[in-house]
């Protein structure tokens, strides 16, 4: 029995990447660091915005904070209204979720400030109860303390719970507080990935998660 389901936002819920990789590149570009591809960019979404760059760039934690200093002042600059869009069917499929009675709760290395207004924006705190972004922890993902807050929370137990999310991150976390695991296929990692991560179901739509539960 599936009582709640913990979600990823970056990539699993929200279409980020473009955002994302293009404020990493000009981050890169005005601190005139080494370049990095587009899919190395692509490849660290979901970790803490400070070991994206120390993983991306190889550098330490006081140039990592420089970096993160920067993107943020980019990322603001270039998040317009639709420039971040939801994934199809997803308004949707977590209000039937909802409406089944199950709890929804949302596990994000993103920060609070940005991840609030994007829940504010898409107005999913109509279905979601509770919300874990990168402040409200000290580990994060592939770490469980993030889910075993939420669990703890809300007083449901590991083996009533699935984490669902693009990266192996978010399988290894949700594996490692003793959940069940969903890979969707159309974030920011592949099919491969997840499933060497241990994905217990890999998903290609959204909506397919009504199928699973």
């Amino acid at each position: 029995m599936t009582r709640l389901v913990i979600l990823d936002f970056d990539g699993t819920l929200a279409d980020t990447q473009p955002l994302i990789v293009s404020s990493l590149q000009r981050t890169i570009s005005a601190l005139h660091l080494p370049s990095r591809t587009d899919d190395e960019c692509k490849a660290i979404i979901g970790l803490p915005l400070e070991d994206c760059f120390i993983k991306l760039l190889d550098v330490d934690a006081a140039m990592a904070g420089r970096c993160a200093e920067v993107y943020r002042r980019i990322f603001d600059e270039d998040n317009h209204p639709g420039v971040v869009v939801l994934f199809p069917h997803v308004m949707e499929t977590l209000a039937a979720l909802h409406e089944r009675g199950l709890q929804l709760a949302i596990c994000s290395s993103r920060a609070r400030p940005t991840l609030d207004g994007f829940i504010h924006t898409f107005h999913l705190e109509d279905c979601v109860g509770m919300v874990v972004g990168a402040n409200d922890v000290q580990h994060h993902k592939p770490h469980p303390e993030p889910v075993q807050v939420i669990l703890k929370q809300l007083d449901i137990p590991s083996n009533e719970t699935i984490v669902v999310g693009d990266a192996n991150y978010d399988i290894l976390m949700g594996l490692a507080a003793g959940c069940r695991t969903c890979g969707v296929t159309y974030g920011n990692q592949s099919a491969v990935d997840l499933l060497h991560a241990g994905a217990d179901y890999l998903i290609d739509d959204f909506a397919d998660l009504l199928r699973i539960l």
